[in-house]
Protein backbone atom coordinates (compact mmCIF):
# COMPACT_ATOMS: atom_id res chain seq x y z
CA UNK A 1 0.00 0.00 0.00
CA UNK A 2 1.64 3.31 -1.13
CA UNK A 3 0.03 6.52 1.53
CA UNK A 4 0.32 9.87 1.39
CA UNK A 5 0.74 11.59 4.53
CA UNK A 6 -0.04 15.09 5.98
CA UNK A 7 2.41 15.88 8.76
CA UNK A 8 1.39 18.80 11.55
CA UNK A 9 -1.38 16.67 13.25
CA UNK A 10 -0.83 13.28 11.42
CA UNK A 11 2.28 12.05 11.19
CA UNK A 12 4.06 14.66 14.32
CA UNK A 13 1.67 16.35 17.20
CA UNK A 14 2.29 20.07 16.07
CA UNK A 15 -0.56 21.73 17.29
CA UNK A 16 -0.23 21.96 20.96
CA UNK A 17 3.06 23.80 20.07
CA UNK A 18 1.34 25.99 17.93
CA UNK A 19 -1.58 26.40 20.31
CA UNK A 20 0.47 27.91 22.37
CA UNK A 21 2.18 30.45 20.34
CA UNK A 22 -0.93 31.59 19.12
CA UNK A 23 -1.84 32.16 22.73
CA UNK A 24 1.12 34.41 23.46
CA UNK A 25 -0.38 36.00 20.41
CA UNK A 26 -3.56 36.48 21.22
CA UNK A 27 -4.14 39.21 24.49
CA UNK A 28 -8.04 37.77 24.97
CA UNK A 29 -7.95 35.52 27.89
CA UNK A 30 -12.10 35.05 27.11
CA UNK A 31 -10.16 32.96 24.32
CA UNK A 32 -9.82 29.22 25.85
CA UNK A 33 -6.63 27.43 24.11
CA UNK A 34 -9.30 24.42 23.00
CA UNK A 35 -11.22 27.23 20.78
CA UNK A 36 -7.38 27.67 19.50
CA UNK A 37 -6.81 24.43 18.80
CA UNK A 38 -10.49 23.98 16.93
CA UNK A 39 -9.74 26.76 14.77
CA UNK A 40 -6.01 26.10 13.75
CA UNK A 41 -7.16 22.62 12.95
CA UNK A 42 -9.84 23.65 10.64
CA UNK A 43 -6.16 25.80 8.71
CA UNK A 44 -4.11 28.15 10.35
CA UNK A 45 -6.01 31.30 7.66
CA UNK A 46 -9.19 30.20 9.18
CA UNK A 47 -7.62 30.41 12.92
CA UNK A 48 -5.98 33.72 11.51
CA UNK A 49 -8.87 35.29 10.42
CA UNK A 50 -11.11 34.02 13.69
CA UNK A 51 -9.25 35.77 16.07
CA UNK A 52 -8.76 38.75 13.66
CA UNK A 53 -4.85 38.63 14.01
CA UNK A 54 -2.83 41.39 11.64
CA UNK A 55 -0.27 40.85 9.53
CA UNK A 56 1.98 41.39 12.35
CA UNK A 57 1.00 38.95 14.49
CA UNK A 58 0.68 36.28 11.79
CA UNK A 59 3.95 37.07 11.14
CA UNK A 60 5.25 36.13 14.49
CA UNK A 61 3.43 33.17 14.61
CA UNK A 62 4.84 31.78 11.48
CA UNK A 63 8.45 32.87 12.93
CA UNK A 64 7.91 31.30 15.91
CA UNK A 65 6.50 27.91 14.30
CA UNK A 66 9.30 28.41 12.49
CA UNK A 67 11.49 28.01 15.11
CA UNK A 68 10.07 25.13 17.33
CA UNK A 69 13.04 22.36 17.41
CA UNK A 70 12.64 19.00 16.11
CA UNK A 71 12.80 18.05 20.04
CA UNK A 72 9.96 20.05 20.44
CA UNK A 73 7.22 18.42 18.05
CA UNK A 74 6.61 14.39 18.81
CA UNK A 75 5.61 11.58 16.18
CA UNK A 76 2.20 10.40 16.92
CA UNK A 77 2.67 6.77 18.84
CA UNK A 78 3.12 3.71 16.87
CA UNK A 79 3.08 5.60 13.65
CA UNK A 80 6.28 4.20 12.87
CA UNK A 81 4.99 0.83 12.52
CA UNK A 82 2.50 2.12 10.23
CA UNK A 83 5.18 3.85 8.09
CA UNK A 84 6.95 0.33 8.27
CA UNK A 85 4.13 -1.91 6.47
CA UNK A 86 3.63 0.50 3.97
CA UNK A 87 5.05 0.10 0.79
CA UNK A 88 5.58 3.50 0.00
CA UNK A 89 5.40 6.92 1.87
CA UNK A 90 4.81 10.31 0.98
CA UNK A 91 3.86 13.72 2.46
CA UNK A 92 2.27 16.58 1.43
CA UNK A 93 2.30 19.66 3.74
CA UNK A 94 2.63 23.30 3.99
CA UNK A 95 5.30 23.33 6.23
CA UNK A 96 8.86 24.14 4.67
CA UNK A 97 10.77 20.98 3.47
CA UNK A 98 14.14 21.81 6.09
CA UNK A 99 11.99 22.21 8.62
CA UNK A 100 9.97 18.83 7.74
CA UNK A 101 13.54 17.13 6.59
CA UNK A 102 15.39 18.19 10.17
CA UNK A 103 12.23 16.90 12.32
CA UNK A 104 11.72 13.70 10.36
CA UNK A 105 16.10 12.97 10.60
CA UNK A 106 16.20 14.43 14.62
CA UNK A 107 12.90 11.64 14.61
CA UNK A 108 14.84 8.62 12.83
CA UNK A 109 11.53 8.67 10.23
CA UNK A 110 13.37 10.23 7.25
CA UNK A 111 14.11 7.10 5.60
CA UNK A 112 10.50 6.16 5.55
CA UNK A 113 9.73 8.45 3.38
CA UNK A 114 10.07 8.37 -0.68
CA UNK A 115 8.54 11.79 -1.89
CA UNK A 116 7.65 14.96 -0.19
CA UNK A 117 5.60 17.97 -1.80
CA UNK A 118 6.37 20.55 0.69
CA UNK A 119 5.13 24.01 1.18
CA UNK A 120 8.00 25.86 -0.04
CA UNK A 121 7.62 23.88 -3.34
CA UNK A 122 5.52 26.20 -5.42
CA UNK A 123 2.53 24.19 -5.52
CA UNK A 124 -0.84 25.41 -4.20
CA UNK A 125 -2.51 25.06 -0.85
CA UNK A 126 -4.42 22.03 0.04
CA UNK A 127 -7.70 21.61 -1.19
CA UNK A 128 -5.90 22.41 -4.49
CA UNK A 129 -5.40 18.86 -6.02
CA UNK A 130 -1.73 19.73 -7.84
CA UNK A 131 0.09 18.34 -5.05
CA UNK A 132 -1.42 15.18 -4.77
CA UNK A 133 -1.67 14.48 -8.76
CA UNK A 134 1.48 14.87 -8.79
CA UNK A 135 2.39 12.23 -5.97
CA UNK A 136 -0.48 10.20 -7.02
CA UNK A 137 0.83 10.22 -10.88
CA UNK A 138 4.24 9.31 -9.92
CA UNK A 139 3.58 6.77 -6.70
CA UNK A 140 0.17 5.19 -7.59
CA UNK A 141 -1.25 6.49 -4.07
CA UNK A 142 -3.72 3.80 -2.44
CA UNK A 143 -4.17 6.29 0.66
CA UNK A 144 -4.36 9.75 1.80
CA UNK A 145 -4.48 10.44 5.56
CA UNK A 146 -4.72 13.44 7.60
CA UNK A 147 -6.28 14.93 9.96
CA UNK A 148 -8.44 17.90 8.59
CA UNK A 149 -11.00 17.81 5.75
CA UNK A 150 -8.78 19.74 3.56
CA UNK A 151 -5.90 17.08 3.71
CA UNK A 152 -8.77 14.58 2.20
CA UNK A 153 -10.56 16.59 -0.41
CA UNK A 154 -7.99 16.52 -2.94
CA UNK A 155 -7.52 12.98 -2.89
CA UNK A 156 -11.26 12.63 -2.96
CA UNK A 157 -11.63 14.09 -5.81
CA UNK A 158 -9.06 12.25 -7.28
CA UNK A 159 -10.53 8.85 -6.05
CA UNK A 160 -8.28 8.03 -3.83
CA UNK A 161 -9.34 6.13 -0.50
CA UNK A 162 -9.24 8.39 2.80
CA UNK A 163 -8.51 8.18 6.26
CA UNK A 164 -8.86 11.02 8.77
CA UNK A 165 -6.89 10.71 11.73
CA UNK A 166 -8.33 12.18 15.03
CA UNK A 167 -11.38 13.30 12.90
CA UNK A 168 -14.98 12.22 12.97
CA UNK A 169 -15.60 15.10 10.18
CA UNK A 170 -18.22 12.91 7.60
CA UNK A 171 -16.71 12.02 4.44
CA UNK A 172 -13.56 9.97 4.77
CA UNK A 173 -13.61 6.50 3.69
CA UNK A 174 -11.82 5.55 7.20
CA UNK A 175 -11.17 6.97 10.64
CA UNK A 176 -8.53 6.76 12.89
CA UNK A 177 -7.87 7.88 16.71
CA UNK A 178 -4.73 5.94 17.24
CA UNK A 179 -2.29 4.16 15.21
CA UNK A 180 -2.41 0.84 16.67
CA UNK A 181 -5.77 0.63 15.18
CA UNK A 182 -4.77 1.03 11.93
CA UNK A 183 -4.69 -2.68 10.61
CA UNK A 184 -8.12 -3.04 12.20
CA UNK A 185 -9.72 -0.05 10.39
CA UNK A 186 -8.40 0.57 7.22
CA UNK A 187 -8.79 -2.68 4.69
CA UNK A 188 -7.04 -3.46 2.03
CA UNK A 189 -8.05 -3.67 -1.57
Amino acid sequence: MNILWDFDGTLFDTYPAYTAIVREIISDEKVSDEEIFCQLKVSFSNAFQHFNLNEEQIKTIRMRARRLRPNDLKPFPEVEKVLKQADKNVIMTHKERDDVLSILTFHKLDGYFTDMVAGDDGYPRKPHTASYEFLHEKHKVDLAIGDRKIDILPAKKLGIRTCLFQNETPGADYYLNHYRDFNKTIKPY
